[in-house]
């Protein structure tokens, strides 16, 4: 799993270093501003991204951009952070766009299961290359948003109760936590999924109202503590991961000086880095926890691993082609995209 989906902490730190040294000739000089970034939940992996975003700025302007960070819902609900940024309520947010598909269509091509993403790295090219698609751009303008980089999700997996899915067919009938093209999946495999927030998840599993839920593998099952009350986890489904952008209301981007601007852009590949390292730390720290939970990890065979691809990869992808099509979207060429992008 490490070697799968991350990069290395000492090539990371490296990267790290550099950024939050900030020499004179680093500088940028320019006028006070002050933004405000909404997300839900506690600092974490997942943020890294964005806690490097708002280092850097106020690092290297010397405190004269500053991009203060509200965790916990504390400025919107997280279903309501695009909404948000179309009402300029604050100027940068983090939704993820399985929490309101028809609110942002384009974007649930990168919500398809089983997307071939070796490692984050080449997760963060794909999604970059996306974000930039004219159709994708023109989708999150009519939202006043603009897509400013991707938090990386790892490969979800699940933590559940009850009886473990040792197969397929086992799968059926269970009523999982799963958004997006996983709960596609989900649904070919006979499951019954539901799009609970990451904040419903614990009481969700706690009062039996999901068998299971999916998230991030490992820092987000320990992170929202389902490891103190799940049975069992799957170990190697790798079924996708859920996209959740950065965004910026377009008028406090165009009002941003240029050389802000500028200096958001060039911390991306940082951010990136942050975010490699944080849920390399993270698997690092929580496999050995899960072990000492006693949770039973659930790993399949290949043969297995390709019915449950059969079933539930190629499928949703034809379905959601048909589907964008009729919404006007470039569908194949959007899938295209993905495919050609991963491979180089």
């Amino acid at each position: 799993m490490l070697k799968k989906t991350l990069l290395s902490v000492a090539a990371a730190s490296t990267v790290l270093g550099f950024a939050y040294s900030a020499s004179a000739a680093d500088m940028v000089d320019g006028p006070s501003v002050r933004w405000n970034l909404s997300v839900w939940g506690k600092s974490r992996a997942f943020t890294a991204g964005i806690e490097t975003l708002s280092k850097v700025a106020d690092e290297r302007t010397g405190g004269k951009f500053k991009i203060k960070i509200h965790y916990g819902e504390a400025l919107s609900k997280s279903r309501e952070n695009l909404d948000g940024i179309k009402l300029g309520a604050f100027q940068m947010a983090m939704f993820c766009s399985a929490y309101h598909p028809d609110k942002n269509p384009s974007l649930t091509g990168l919500d398809l299961p089983f997307l071939p993403f070796p490692n984050l790295k080449v997760q963060a090219k794909v999604h970059d290359a996306y974000y930039s698609h004219p159709a994708v751009a023109a989708d999150l303008a009519r939202w006043d948003a603009k897509l400013l980089m991707s938090s990386l999700l790892p490969q979800y997996e699940f933590t559940g109760v009850g009886d473990a899915p040792k197969t397929l067919e086992d799968w059926k009938g269970m009523r999982v936590r799963a958004l997006g093209g996983i709960g596609k999946a989900m649904t070919k495999l006979g499951a019954i999924p539901t799009t609970v927030t990451a904040s419903e998840v614990y009481t969700s599993l706690e009062r039996g109202t999901v068998d299971a839920a999916s998230f991030p593998f490992t820092y987000a099952h320990v992170a929202y503590k389902l490891t103190d009350i799940g049975k069992w986890y799957t170990a190697n489904l790798s079924p996708g991961a859920n996209n959740c952008p950065v965004v910026v209301n377009t008028k406090a981007w165009d009002k941003l000086p240029a050389q802000y601007q500028k200096l958001l852009e060039d911390t991306k590949p940082a951010a990136y880095e942050a975010l490699f390292a944080a849920y390399e730390k993270a698997d690092t720290k929580n496999f050995p926890l899960m072990k000492e939970k006693g949770l039973e990890a659930i790993t399949y065979s290949d043969e297995e691993l390709a019915r449950f691809r059969k079933v539930g990869a190629q499928p949703v992808w034809d379905d959601w082609v048909k589907d964008m099509n009729e919404k006007g979207l470039p569908a194949e060429e959007l899938l295209n995209l993905i495919m050609t992008t991963a491979k180089q």
